[in-house]
């Protein structure tokens, strides 16, 4: 048997946490936030209007968390226009796709070949192994979130299907 004044401290303690942990809570927006806690808000997101002409001209991209460009961990969003074409290519690290609006569509192989590519509908996760030869497509306007380790790169199969390599 629990004596009642230690119960009572308890039941005190606890509720007093719930009170500072409410108001905490309720006041989120007007306290800064720790140097380990990233919290990116929807108005927060910052496209810029080419995701990497190099790479991916045409794209909008957001830099979610960390740097694609350096080693280490990075979050980035790709913003597809309908019918956008990825040849195909590979990375030297994991990369990790989720969509979240639209349809990706994604195959994997050396060739792009449009009856292969399978529909990633929003909420869909996928995890490719670095060097996995794979392209997309996007099936109307299409956001997709990036995450993995970097530096981001990626070779194309075909150097003719690199941007890097079109005369301008």
């Amino acid at each position: 048997m629990i004596p009642k004044q230690p119960l009572a401290v308890w039941m005190l303690v606890c509720i007093l946490s719930a009170l500072i942990t409410s108001a905490v809570q309720a006041q989120h927006t007007d306290m800064q936030t720790p140097a380990d806690h990233v919290m990116v808000l929807p108005g927060d997101i910052k496209w810029m209007l080419d995701a990497n002409p190099a790479f991916l001209p045409g794209m909008k991209m957001a830099v979610i968390d960390g740097n694609p460009s350096s080693a280490g961990p990075y979050t980035v969003r790709l913003m597809v226009p309908n019918g956008y074409k990825v040849m195909p290519h590979f990375h030297p690290t994991d990369e990790n796709i989720t969509v979240l609006k639209g349809n990706f569509m994604m195959g994997i192989g050396d060739k792009f070949n449009e009856k292969d590519l399978v529909g990633m509908p929003e909420g869909t996760y996928m995890s490719m192994k670095t060097g996995t030869r794979h392209y997309a497509m996007a099936k109307g306007e299409t956001i997709i979130q990036v995450h993995g380790v970097g530096p981001f790169t990626l070779t194309y199969v075909n150097p003719e299907d690199d941007p890097r390599n079109k005369k301008q």
